[in-house]
């Protein structure tokens, strides 16, 4: 009895020394202290790498190891040494998202192929642990780490990627569908046009994106039923992420008195299309140009969203400039013809598309267009992680591109996304000069992934190739199964 209550007590101990603390104090008294600083270390360090996050001369790292140290202490706190760390966690989770099989179980092989590879014993391929990590992972330390990267890459972009000096930023939304799960449609009911049982869940998703890195600087999430749940709901939770200065471009579903109105309150431009219900008179207002008058919007009556306050803050009449050039009559608060012509405005209208081209990136090139998680707080950190990689890919793309002096908007995104996952492994496991020349080859091949200039392209919306000739669901799937069970014993 002795004998087995001593060896308990070992057991028990070296348990403790394995999976000791990680703390983020600069306690001296913990013999591990440390150690335990010195494997955080090492753990920044890989995930920097994984992602060729190598400072440049032409351009900072965008994830100093500080930031995603204080962001640890400040989301995590103190941790267990496990199979899957937090950072580990993270960094895997991110993977997944990029790579084009996205499943947990591939996500578990790679973790297996790295501790091989630094010679420590290979974990189990059950999945139920890694799915357990990203469940104990913070949703604010994902969210953070996008928007700094974010944030970071806008700061750092250089002068001539931005129109005379200010930020340009992309609006638009988009639908993404999940999983048909109890818990997802409580949260994202699906559209009311379909029965129930038929559908999959909805949620609305508002980005901002920079037009000179194409990265995402802020996101908001929301169901595509119910009040205040609409595109223009959602981006009123993201004019705070705008900043004086800033230039905003949007499609005519944005283009109205009071969007207007919030952004010249904040300093902030807006370039967008006049919307179809809005009748433009030429003939009114200060004539500035042939097709091109300033105009006052009155301010309309108070809607429910708005609170008392900030409508009685709202002018009663709001100076905008509404321009027609080619066909397209355009509303913007640049309201000196002389300092911005009509010209100039649509040459960056017609750069609006850009922001199409980058939430197709991300839906389609990294497969965020149908989620994967079967759960409300999953799908929120799923899509954080999905935009995580998106910012960090733009990140190479905005290196490489400084590094070799062009436009990051003339590199592929899909290309560069394919090398990165060739190097992937490499980058990890590497060290010293290694890793940094592997990276420079990586920054170098990134670089010559250029765009191919197609002026006025055109192309019709429409697909060629049919879909197989497949009955469509009317019935619930449960209710199919039984119907096809019930005919074969009739058949029987």
């Amino acid at each position: 009895m002795i004998k087995d209550t001593k060896k308990r007590w070992l057991r028990a101990s070296l348990v403790k020394i394995v999976v000791s603390e990680i703390t983020f104090d600069n306690k001296e008294d913990q013999p591990w202290s440390m150690l335990a600083k010195k494997r955080l270390q090492q753990m920044v360090e890989r995930f920097r790498r994984q992602f060729g996050d190598q400072p440049t001369q032409a351009f900072g790292a965008v994830l100093p190891n500080d930031v995603l140290r204080k962001l640890l202490a400040e989301e995590v706190g103190a941790f267990r040494e496990r199979i899957y760390p937090p950072l580990t966690t993270l960094g895997l989770f991110v993977g997944q998202a990029l790579s084009s099989d996205g499943a947990c179980q591939d996500a578990v092989a790679r973790r297996v192929s790295e501790r091989t590879a630094r010679s420590q014993a290979a974990c189990s391929l059950n999945s139920g642990p890694y799915c357990k990590a990203r469940q104990r992972l913070p949703l604010g330390l994902i969210r953070k780490l996008a928007l700094c990267v974010g944030q970071k890459l806008e700061q750092a972009s250089p002068r001539a990627w931005k129109w005379r000096g200010r930020s340009i930023t992309l609006l638009d939304g988009t639908t993404i569908s999940m999983p048909d799960t109890v818990q997802n449609q409580s949260a994202y009911p699906q559209s009311g046009v379909q029965k129930p049982g038929l559908g999959f869940p909805l949620a609305m998703l508002v980005a901002l994106i920079s037009l000179s890195t194409g990265a995402v600087r802020s996101w908001a999430l929301g169901p595509c039923r119910g009040k205040h749940t609409g595109e223009q709901a959602l981006f009123r939770t993201l004019m705070t992420d705008l900043s004086p200065g800033d230039i905003v471009w949007a499609d005519r579903y944005y283009c109205n008195y009071f969007t207007a109105a919030l952004l010249v309150e904040r300093g902030v431009d807006l370039v967008t299309r006049q919307h179809q219900r809005r009748i433009t008179d030429f003939r009114r207002g200060q004539r500035l140009g042939r097709r091109d008058h300033r105009v006052d919007w009155i301010r309309p009556q108070r809607p429910g969203w708005m609170d008392p306050e900030t409508y009685a803050r709202m002018p009663e009449r709001l100076a905008v400039r509404e321009t027609e050039v080619a066909g397209r009559v355009l509303v913007t608060t640049f309201l000196d013809p002389e300092a911005v012509s009509a010209l100039e405005i649509d040459a960056l209208y017609r750069r609006r598309w850009q922001v199409e081209v980058d939430l197709r990136s991300i839906k389609a090139e990294m497969g965020m267009d149908i989620l994967r998680a079967k759960s409300p707080a999953m799908i929120d950190k799923e899509i954080a992680a999905c935009l995580l990689g998106y910012n960090l890919v733009c990140a190479l793309m905005s290196r490489a591109a400084a590094v070799a002096h062009v436009l990051a908007r003339t590199l592929s995104f899909k290309g560069t996304l394919q090398l990165l996952l060739a190097f992937e492994q490499q980058l990890r496991f590497g060290a010293g000069s290694g890793v940094r020349t592997m990276t420079a080859h990586l920054l170098g091949a990134i670089s010559m992934l250029r765009l191919p200039i197609r002026p006025g392209r055109v192309e019709p919306h429409a697909i060629k190739r049919r879909p197989k000739n497949h009955p469509l669901l009317t019935v619930p799937r449960k209710i199919a199964r039984a119907m096809i069970l019930n005919s074969r014993g009739a058949t029987a």
